[in-house]
């Protein structure tokens, strides 16, 4: 491939080189992830939205697997459907790089590969394990501007990530890496606008069908261009705002994985992930015996840019309230949980509202600005009770999950046709494998 295109060069060298499978650190951390996912994508599988994907999409002929569907499709169609089911109860895992959710993209995009060609569980593994990498250096590469001028990072990032992912594991050339790396960015797109939408988790579903594609048609020969980070028109000059770090794409490739650090944040709560260190507060405040008609006046404090996703401040149903931390504070303070049916399509209760509608936002402009620094991201509540009482509590850093096998039992009903997919994803390694783990997964739960 022509030296010319320094940038993009190595980053597909990176990609179609990498030895992931040879890091065990990284190997389970993405066995952990997928069993994550799957609890997300078996949930959203019950969504009121994805029969509408798979009644208006001119689905085709083919043997992959729709999760928690028993039915069969073409592999574009089951990357779209099965990327949006993982993402629609916004219950799926972040990782700080990306400013975004990784495996919602690039898991959908592998499973329908293996619809069409015969790889194995080590090997989606390993596609995985890379096409998060990819990801996670172009969010790095790109600053901060990118989503806070209002673009999707799963979406804009996702669709390279996958195609990275598809190259990784059918090994392209270098050239075919870097034209697939290209059609995906090309194929970029996805606004903030659409939070608390049903176009939101449709994001994750295009960014998954568009970066399989984008490596299929690359493969048949479908010509573009192979410099998309090196162009002055390319992918920095129209996505980072001027503050691009273009080395930041293989600065310290693989070393460590970034699935390992800074690693993903599985999620606890089914709701924006910027909102759950509000959430901790409130049930912190729930434990301690705090009740909602003691408080006059919330105010939370945020870095400057660290409320940007949570765009949603008098939320009329529970979609919107994943992006409300004042609902998220509410519901955590009054019901001391926060449950899927928090975030349903029903109305939101007037009660957690009455208590929403008392709480303002307000950013600490000394701080330094929310990036991948967990250091930056914190949240200050001032309580402020009746009588002239004050209650100041702070959250630093994101709270998770380390082991999601009940949050997959939860989200399945713990239902016998699934109950051993946790247990199967931790060993799965060779073809037969992923062939039983697909069966599996197309069992239909309700």
């Amino acid at each position: 491939m022509n030296k010319t295109f320094p940038l993009t060069t190595a980053f597909a060298e990176a990609i179609v080189f990498s030895e992931p499978l040879k890091d065990e650190a990284a190997v389970q951390a993405a066995r952990t992830a997928i069993i994550d996912w799957l609890a997300c994508a078996f949930g959203g599988a019950l969504d009121r939205t994805t029969p509408i994907l798979l009644q208006e999409l001119s689905a085709g002929n083919g043997n992959a697997v729709i999760i928690g569907q028993e039915r069969r499709t073409d592999a574009l169609t089951a990357a779209l459907v099965n990327g949006h089911a993982g993402h629609v109860l916004d219950y799926d895992d972040v990782h700080s790089s990306v400013r975004g959710h990784p495996t919602t993209v690039i898991v959908p995009a592998l499973l329908a590969l293996a619809s069409d060609v015969r790889i194995s569980a080590g090997q989606l593994i390993a596609g995985y394990i890379v096409g998060l990498e990819a990801m996670a250096r172009l969010g790095l590469s790109l600053g901060m501007k990118h989503y806070e001028n209002g673009f999707h990072a799963t979406a804009t990032l996702g669709t390279i990530g996958a195609a990275a992912a598809v190259a990784h594991v059918l090994q392209y050339s270098v050239e075919e890496t870097a034209v697939a790396l290209g059609l995906a960015a090309t194929h970029s797109s996805g606004l903030r606008l659409q939070f608390g939408h049903d176009a939101k988790p449709y994001h994750a579903g295009m960014a998954a069908r568009s970066g399989l594609l984008s490596a299929r048609l690359a493969k048949a020969g479908l010509g573009g261009a192979r410099d998309f980070l090196d162009n002055p028109i390319g992918f920095f000059s129209a996505f980072a705002f001027g503050e691009e770090r273009p080395q930041a794409v293989g600065e310290n490739w693989g070393s460590p994985w970034q699935i390992v650090s800074p690693g993903l944040t599985l999620k606890a709560f089914p709701c924006c992930t910027a909102s759950h260190p509000v959430a901790m507060i409130g049930l912190q405040l729930h434990q301690e015996g705090l009740r909602a008609q003691a408080v006059e006046s919330v105010v939370f404090t945020f870095p400057p840019g660290g409320d940007a996703a949570l765009v949603v401040t008098n939320p009329t149903t529970g979609i919107d309230a994943r992006f409300s931390p004042e609902y998220v504070f509410a519901a955590a303070l009054i019901d001391g949980g926060l449950r899927i049916d928090h975030f349903g399509e029903t109305p939101v209760r007037e009660d957690l509202m009455a208590v929403a509608h008392r709480v303002g936002r307000r950013h600490d402009e000394t701080a330094p600005r929310l990036s991948s620094d967990p250091k930056t991201r914190f949240v200050i509540a001032d309580v402020s009770l009746a009588g002239g009482e004050h209650l100041i509590r702070e959250f630093n850093g994101l709270p998770g999950l380390r082991d999601p096998t009940d949050k997959f039992r939860d989200a399945t009903g713990n239902h016998p046709a699934v109950s051993g997919v946790p247990k199967f994803v931790r060993t799965m390694l060779s073809e037969d494998d992923l062939c039983r783990f697909l069966d599996v997964l197309g069992r239909r739960l309700a």
